[in-house]
């Protein structure tokens, strides 16, 4: 039996009576209250999420722009210290082995998030790569991540850590302290909601998160309810909807792809085999990951990878790869299990009434 790791908050949910699950290698909370009532949670005051089970890298030192940057799709030349980008790190031939955010903490230093399942592979990957000039340490068992998401996320934050951070702009973060100890706030968000996320010593983080639930209207989410508010915007989940047998241009993010100079896996950008297309299935009857995706004729023409009720809508919807040229198609058809389901070609994002991007200032 897999001997499942703990973060610093696995005791506090246990005792909350969290139904929890093996996730990344941890043991997490999929629920507290239910999925349906932290998703609405989230989307209409504010909620916590415990993520210590993402992994941390720091890299720093002479040189360590230039060979970050010949191993990842970001463009290093144009993030500026403060800011923070979303992007991939490919295999040599431009399949997705994970999707990473990198934060620029000032000339050649910066922080490398992973996921947590990826976070050993991941490590080994870029350390090969890097040359012998950069500081590389892999901090994820020091480091402790909670996601204050929701639109009245703002005030809890200002409440809890004090000052004013309506300066704080999208994919940006601030070094500052909390209680006399270093902490970095950073607001990027994975649920389409205005939303916050404390990176702190691993020790720190009880403290932290039961003073965020102090706060008025702040209760704790689970993975269950954080999977739906990600699937409401289209967001991609690493292992379901990105995997190495995909490159991030088949799976939607060509306009990402702006960097001009070399990295690993950029020849193999231009094969393209499938599409990862957002489906709309009326009804509250959902299709599953893996589940045949084929078209009104009956031919088989991709696979379901992300499938849910989504709250929010009041309908299913779902991700899947079709291959090449079937991504035109407007209507579908889902094998689930017992029972077809019609569903239609729909857009990204199938929610648009996030707060993520409100203008604080």
């Amino acid at each position: 039996m897999e001997q499942l790791r703990t973060t610093p908050l696995t005791g506090w949910h246990h005792a909350a009576k969290a139904k929890m699950a093996p996730f990344a290698g941890f043991d997490m909370p999929v629920q507290y209250e239910g999925i349906m009532a932290e998703h609405a949670q989230t989307r209409t005051k504010a909620c916590v999420f415990d993520i210590c089970h993402m992994g941390e890298f720091r890299l720093e030192g002479p040189g360590a722009k230039d060979a970050l940057n010949r191993v990842v799709t970001q463009d290093l030349d144009t993030l500026a210290p403060g800011k923070c980008r979303y992007g991939f790190l490919l295999n040599e031939q431009g399949g997705i082995l994970d999707d990473l955010i990198i934060y620029c903490l000032g000339p050649d230093q910066y922080m490398l998030v992973v996921n947590g399942a990826c976070e050993e592979n991941d490590f080994s990957w870029i350390k090969a790569r890097l040359g012998t000039g950069p500081s590389f340490e892999n901090i994820s068992s020091a480091t402790g991540k909670i996601d204050l998401q929701g639109p009245e996320s703002l005030g809890v934050l200002e409440a809890v850590v004090g000052g004013s951070w309506r300066d704080l702009k999208y994919f940006s973060f601030l070094e500052t302290t909390w209680r006399g100890k270093p902490i970095i706030v950073s607001r990027t968000g994975y649920t389409g909601e205005l939303g916050y996320e404390f990176y702190l010593g691993w020790g720190q983080t009880p403290a932290l998160w039961e003073s965020l639930l102090a706060a008025p209207r702040v209760k704790p989410g689970g993975l269950g309810a954080r999977d739906t508010l990600r699937l409401e915007l289209g967001y991609p989940l690493y292992g379901q909807d990105l995997d190495t047998a995909h490159t991030p241009v088949e799976a939607g993010y060509g306009a990402f792809l702006t960097k001009t100079g070399d990295y690993v896996g950029k020849a193999g950008l231009s094969t393209i085999r499938e599409h990862l297309v957002p489906l709309r299935i009326d009804g509250r009857r959902s299709a599953r990951h893996n589940d045949a995706v084929c078209l009104p004729s009956g031919e088989q023409v991709g696979v379901v990878t992300s499938g849910s009720f989504a709250p929010s809508l009041g309908h299913c919807i779902a991700l899947a790869y079709v291959r090449d040229g079937a991504e035109k198609n407007e209507a579908f058809v889902v094998k689930a299990a017992r029972v077809d389901l019609p569903a239609a070609r729909a857009e990204l994002p199938f929610y648009t009434q996030g707060s993520a991007r409100k203008k604080l200032g």
